[in-house]
C-alpha cells in the first residue's frame, strides 16, 4: 500500500514518451487441455492480485513527473469468460485473435487494471484458451514463471476443494525499489560513474541501414525468426559453458559480433543489453519469488580483432562482460537515481546503442508434463501500441523453447531490407554453430582471470600457471 520508488527502468519507459503508454505490455495466450470453471478461475486471479502487489501498481502524471503507488485489493476482478462455441472451428481463430487485441488494448495505468485475463469457450470438446495479459510496469519474464506456477498450484488446490494457499512471498517490490534508491545515492555507486563514461565511445560505429531516410515507425516493423537445432542447443547449454566458465549470453553476443564483422567488416558493437536485474546486492532482500519489472538496460561495447579465433574471441568477449560492475545494474542507478544532475546529465548525453539484445531464457521450464496448460498457437495480440517510433533499429531477442534456440530479429522495413536482416541472422547462425563445434572438441578450453577475480591474475599470470601444472602433469 501507498507510494512506491520508481526504478531506473521503469524512469527508462516514460522517458520514452510513447503515445499510447497503457499498451506496452507482456502476454501469453495459453490451451487448457481440460475442462475449465470459470469460478475457480476468477478466484485464482482474485488470489494472484491479492498475493503479488505488483499486478496493483497505479501510475499518475503529475507536473512533476509520474508517480507510482500500490492500490489495495479490491472487487473488482479483471476476468472475463467468452463463449465462441458458436462458431465453426475456422472462424474461431480469427475471434480469438479479435477478442485478444481488444484485451492487450484495455489496460489502464491510473485506474487499473494492469492485469487482464480472458477464457475462450472453442465447446465441450476442444481445448479452450485462456488469455492472460499484463502491463509490462507490472512484470517481466521470471515474473511470469512465478504466476504460472502459481496458477497450476491455485487451480490443483482449487479443484481439490482446499483453499488457495500460495508460497510464502518474498521482498515486495516496494521494498526493492527503496534499497535501490538508497544504493544509488551512495558514495559507493558513484565511484562507478567514471567506467560507463569511459568507455571507447569514439569508437561506436552506426549500425549499417539501407534506407538512410526511412522512418524507423513501429507499424512498420518485421520480425525474422532463426532456430538452432535440438542437439546443438543441448550443446549449447551444457557442452559450451564447460569450456571456458561462459554463460549462454558470452557465446551468443560472441556470435553477434562475429557476424557483424563477418557480414560488415565491423569488429567493434555498441548494444543495449537487458539483463533480469534481480542482482544479489542485499542480505534483506529475496526476489525469487517477486513479481515486477525488475529488468536492467545498460549499454555494452564490445570489441574484437579481425582476425580472433572462435575460442579466443569467446574468452574475450567473456572476460569485456566480465568487467561490468554489478551486471550493468549500476548504469540504471546513476543514469536515473542518483541525485547528482552533472551525472545523470552526461550519461543522458552518451551516444546511443542502435541495437538491443535479450535472452528471455528457457520457457520449456515453465509448463510440467501433466499440466493442463500448454502455449497456444493463435496470436495473442499485438503487445505494443504501433504508433510512434522505435527505439532501436535492431531488436535480437533469443529463447529456448521446444528444445531449440529461437532467435527474433525484429526490424523496420523502412530502414533495412527483410534480405539484409536475414543474411545477418543466418550469418550469426553460422557463428554461433562454429562456436559450438569448437567447444566440443577434445583438449579445447582454458581459465579467464575472471575465473579467478579474487586474486587479481593477469591471463599471462594464468597462462604460466596453466603451462607449469601442465608440465608437472607430463612429467608424472
Amino acid at each position: 500500500m501507498g507510494q512506491v520508488n520508481l526504478t531506473p527502468i521503469q524512469r527508462w519507459f516514460f522517458e520514452q514518451q510513447y503515445p499510447a503508454p497503457h499498451h506496452f505490455n507482456q502476454a501469453m495466450l495459453l490451451e487448457v487441455r481440460e475442462a475449465f470453471d470459470a469460478a475457480l478461475a476468477g478466484q485464482v486471479v482474485q488470489g494472484w492480485l491479492a498475493h503479488h502487489d505488483a499486478l496493483r501498481l497505479r501510475f499518475v502524471r503529475e507536473s512533476s513527473g509520474w508517480r507510482q503507488f500500490n492500490a489495495a485489493p479490491d472487487d473488482a476482478l479483471p476476468f472475463t469468460w467468452l463463449d465462441l462455441s458458436w462458431l465453426s472451428e475456422e472462424e474461431q481463430r480469427p475471434a480469438i485473435e479479435r477478442h485478444a487485441a481488444q484485451a492487450q488494448e484495455s489496460l489502464n495505468l491510473s485506474a487499473g487494471p494492469l492485469v487482464r485475463v480472458v477464457f475462450l469457450h472453442l465447446g465441450e470438446n476442444r481445448p479452450g484458451r485462456l488469455l492472460i495479459v499484463i502491463h509490462h510496469l507490472a512484470v517481466d519474464g521470471v515474473s511470469w514463471r512465478v504466476l504460472l506456477e502459481d496458477m497450476q498450484t491455485a487451480s490443483e488446490q482449487l479443484r481439490r476443494g482446499a483453499a488457495v494457499h500460495l508460497p510464502p512471498k518474498t521482498t515486495s517490490f516496494k521494498y526493492w525499489a527503496e534499497r535501490l534508491t538508497g544504493l544509488a545515492q551512495s558514495e559507493e555507486l558513484r565511484q562507478e560513474a567514471d567506467y560507463w563514461l569511459t568507455l571507447p565511445w569514439t569508437e561506436h560505429q552506426a549500425l549499417p541501414v539501407d534506407y538512410r531516410d526511412g522512418h524507423n515507425t513501429k507499424a512498420s516493423a518485421s520480425t525474422i525468426s532463426t532456430l538452432l537445432g535440438v542437439e546443438e542447443t543441448r550443446a549449447l547449454l551444457q557442452d559450451v559453458p564447460t569450456a571456458y566458465r561462459t554463460e549462454i549470453n558470452d557465446a551468443l553476443l560472441t556470435a553477434l559480433v562475429l557476424s557483424f564483422g563477418r557480414l560488415f567488416g565491423s569488429h567493434t558493437l555498441l548494444v543495449d543489453l537487458e539483463g533480469h536485474g534481480r542482482e544479489d546486492l542485499f542480505e534483506d532482500v529475496d526476489l525469487s519469488r517477486t513479481v515486477g519489472w525488475f529488468t536492467s538496460l545498460f549499454p555494452v561495447f564490445l570489441k574484437l580483432d579481425a582476425a580472433t579465433a572462435a575460442g579466443e574471441a569467446l574468452t574475450s568477449v567473456k572476460e569485456q562482460l566480465r568487467s561490468i560492475p554489478r551486471r550493468g545494474l549500476g548504469y540504471g542507478l546513476l543514469r536515473y537515481l542518483c541525485g547528482d544532475a552533472p551525472t545523470m546529465r552526461a550519461l543522458g548525453d552518451l551516444p546511443k546503442a542502435e541495437m538491443s539484445f535479450n535472452y528471455l531464457g528457457q520457457f520449456d521450464l515453465v509448463f510440467h508434463e501433466a499440466s493442463p496448460f500448454a502455449m497456444a498457437t493463435e496470436s495473442a495480440g499485438p503487445v505494443r501500441n504501433l504508433q510512434g517510433s522505435r527505439g532501436h533499429l535492431l531488436e535480437v531477442t533469443g529463447l529456448i523453447a521446444g528444445g531449440q534456440l529461437r532467435i527474433n530479429w525484429t526490424f523496420s522495413e523502412h530502414v533495412h531490407r527483410r534480405e539484409t536482416v536475414e543474411e545477418l541472422a543466418h550469418a550469426f547462425l553460422s557463428e554461433l554453430q562454429a562456436l559450438i563445434a569448437h567447444c566440443q572438441s577434445p583438449d579445447v578450453g582454458s581459465y579467464t582471470p575472471s575465473d579467478f577475480a579474487v586474486f587479481n591474475w593477469s591471463q599471462s599470470d594464468l597462462d604460466s600457471i596453466t603451462a607449469i601444472i601442465n608440465e608437472a602433469a607430463d612429467e608424472g
